[in-house]
Formats: structure tokens, C-alpha cells, sequence
């Protein structure tokens, strides 16, 4: 079965400490937030521009336009109980891996690193895809950033020895985990 294949989620993820929701246009300035925070190493086509784009109100486009394929999608991390966006987690579709297999991607503001909040809903969108019926994930990512590597390996994915080297921005690694 593909990810493109899965309808999109109608209700959210929940776990102990965390809730995850689909995006809302008021998420905008929060996605813009994100943007700002990026590592200079991240390639400059996902990093905010000199002249400040995209600005806010392109994002409001964007997610006015944005649909949760492969299910559930990319959600909107919050504590329980909070409406203060954390990050975003969830299931993106793979330029790289094998058909079928969904990529685990996951972002968060620095406030809230070094808090379980990655692996907590990263857990959680596992068991989701998981439950929709996915055999296996990937995930992307550059090899100096090793605090995701080390989130990905509490949630069980393997480095697969395949990488798209990148004297620029780092060499991209390719991990995999079989549900």
C-alpha cells in the first residue's frame, strides 16, 4: 500500500505529555518562527531569505494548500493543555527508500529541546503509521546533527549506510525502521 494511498487523519495524535493536531493558518507566524531558527548549515531554500521571506502571510498560503498525504501527515506538536505550538512531527513523502515507505520527519523550537518532545511524538506518529498499515519508515538526516540522530535512534531507526554526500551543508544520512 502507498502513503498516497492513505486518507488523511480526521482527529489528532495524543500521548502522555503532548497532543498533535493538524495545522491551523494561525500556525503561520509559528512555522515563520521555525524558519528563523534553522541551522545556517540547512540549505538556504529552507532557511528564511535575506529580505525576509517567506513572510507570514506566505505561509498562511502554503497551509491554506496543505494536505496530510502520506496520512497522517506533518502535525503540530503542543503540551497538553496548551495551545503554544512545540515543533511538528509526522509523515512526509520520500524522495529516497523504497515505494511505500513514508519519511518520519520532525522539527522544533530551540525553547523546547532537550525535552523528550521529539521522541515522545515521534514515538507516537510511529505506532500511528504502524496502525495505518506502513511496513517501514525512513528518515533523512545530516550527519552533524546529532541530536536527531540520537532521537531516531531511542525510536529505532538504523543507519542504512546510504548517504547523498554534500560538502556544503553536510552529507545527508538515510535510516530506516521496520514496524
Amino acid at each position: 500500500m502507498r502513503g498516497d494511498d492513505r486518507a488523511a487523519p480526521t482527529g489528532t495524535v495524543e500521548t502522555e505529555r503532548l497532543v498533535l493536531r493538524t495545522w491551523r493558518i494561525d500556525d503561520a507566524a509559528f512555522h515563520r518562527q521555525l524558519w528563523a531558527e534553522r541551522d545556517p548549515r540547512v540549505p538556504a531554500h529552507r532557511r528564511l531569505t535575506r529580505d525576509g521571506h517567506p513572510r507570514v502571510a506566505e505561509l498562511e498560503a502554503r497551509l491554506r494548500g496543505y494536505t496530510q498525504v502520506p496520512a497522517p501527515g506533518l502535525l503540530v506538536v503542543q503540551r497538553r493543555g496548551s495551545e503554544t505550538p512545540l515543533g511538528y512531527c509526522g509523515l512526509i513523502d520520500s524522495s529516497v527508500g523504497r515505494p511505500g515507505e513514508p519519511e518520519l520527519a520532525f522539527e522544533f523550537l530551540r525553547a523546547f529541546w532537550n525535552l523528550g518532545y521529539a521522541t515522545e511524538a515521534g514515538g507516537a506518529i510511529v505506532e500511528e503509521a504502524r496502525m495505518l498499515g506502513y511496513t517501514h519508515l525512513v528518515s533523512t538526516v545530516r550527519a552533524w546533527n546529532t541530536a536527531s540522530l540520537r532521537v531516531l535512534d531511542k525510536l529505532g531507526f538504523v543507519d542504512t549506510g546510504e548517504q547523498e554526500d554534500d560538502e556544503v551543508h553536510g552529507d545527508s544520512l538515510l535510516l530506516r525502521k521496520r514496524l
